[in-house]
């Protein structure tokens, strides 16, 4: 028996999709950017890559620009824009203490080339203030970084109030869009974003595919130069097969998305609420409204989330401690530490985040688990307490 609650990290790909890439890789030899038949096939499975991205997120196909991911989608947004802006006088970034490290790192290296940079707060609840973004705002302000979605804690921002924040004093708004995108409603125009991220793996797609929508009229700099893919936006040859399969994920998410965000997300309040009866000392981090329909994060008092996490992995269960792209480090959460709780807590965290392959009979089995190897691992730490 496996159980897979991972799907923050990646989510299997979703059906159809390994069929459209064994389809590109043995039938559509071609390079999209050559003109004879070959290569127009295979500039098609691009084309219709684009538009089920663009109808997934409610855009003109021609706005979105593909990726090899949702870190290339961020630097170029990110970049892009910084290098496009450069000489406008605007030398001012905003992004708030919990982004993924793939929008705190980019800004960190602009932050040592000049541009100047304010990280927002998050109380307990891990949701931006808008008020805390008024107030940072500046006539200096070029860019807002903030995600929609939290990885870890799956809060949701309210990025349409910030957007409107932000573009009241000239600036651009872009947001990272990888954890909501496919899991819940995430529309381009409402948002009143400028720039929007996006990466394939978390809704179904192949790894090393994603994209950037970027809002009509808005000037970015390329940050790979070379030939004219993509509307001269991002040199390179594509991954024709890759992104054939985030076509069929994009198309496939959006189709089904309205029927299996409530089931998830009852599963999800399942789990999370057998956890907190039948487990003394635990806690949900972040608010428990606004949030993505999959993802819990909970706190385990008197031992190390490590240690749950090997024991449920020895029971078959697959679960994290936070992002994926940050493990195998010793730190604890970044974003756990943003919203300001005590040590213990940032170190006995766990993420369960459920997919739509995730049944009734796996949270029950989870939840059935979970108690008796938590009262195991306390009743060891305390031994090894004892012991010093």
């Amino acid at each position: 028996m496996r159980i897979y609650l991972d799907y923050n990290a990646t989510a299997p790909v979703a059906p159809g999709v390994a069929d459209a890439v064994c389809r590109v890789l043995t039938d559509e030899p071609g390079n999209p950017s050559s003109i004879h038949a070959f290569g127009q096939r295979a500039k098609a499975r691009l084309d219709d890559a684009r538009a089920g991205v663009a109808a997934l997120i409610g855009a003109a196909p021609s706005d979105v620009v593909l990726t090899g991911g949702g870190t290339e989608s961020i630097n170029l947004a990110l970049r892009g824009a910084c290098d496009a802006l450069a000489d406008s006088g605007r030398r001012h970034l905003i992004t708030s203490a919990i982004e993924h490290e793939a929008v705190l790192m980019t800004l960190t290296v602009l932050e040592r080339v000049g541009w100047r940079v304010t990280r927002l707060p998050v109380g307990r609840s891990g949701l931006v203030s808008p008020a805390d973004l008024a107030a940072a705002l500046g006539t200096d302000t070029a860019l807002v970084s903030i995600m929609h979605a939290n990885n870890e804690i799956g809060t949701v921002q309210p990025v349409a109030e910030l957007a409107a924040l932000a573009k009241s004093r000239g600036a651009l708004f872009h947001t990272d869009a990888v954890q909501s995108a496919g899991k819940m409603s995430v529309q381009v125009q409402p948002l009143g974003v400028d720039l929007l991220s996006v990466s394939g793996h978390k809704f179904g797609a192949p790894k090393g595919t994603g994209a950037l929508w970027i809002r009509r009229g808005v000037r970015l700099v390329p940050q790979q130069t070379g030939g004219r893919q993509e509307r001269s936006r991002r040199a390179g040859t594509e991954n024709t097969a890759g992104l054939a399969g985030l076509g069929v994920a994009a198309r496939h998410a959006a189709a089904t998305m309205a029927d299996a965000a409530p089931r998830v997300t009852a599963l999800r309040d399942q789990l999370e609420a057998s956890i907190l009866r039948d487990v003394p000392g635990t806690t949900v981090n972040g608010d428990r409204d606004a949030r993505v329909p999959n993802t819990t994060n909970i706190s385990f008092d008197g031992i190390e989330a490590e240690s749950l996490l090997i024991a449920l992995d020895l029971e078959g269960i697959a679960i994290s401690t936070g992002s994926a792209c940050s493990s195998g480090t010793l730190e604890p959460s970044h974003v756990l530490q943003a919203m300001g709780l005590p040590a213990a807590r940032t170190r006995n965290a766990l993420r369960f985040s459920l997919g739509p392959a995730t049944t009734d009979a796996d949270i029950r089995t989870v939840a059935a688990k979970i108690p008796a190897l938590v009262d195991k691992l306390r009743r060891l730490t305390r031994r090894v307490v004892e012991v010093r």
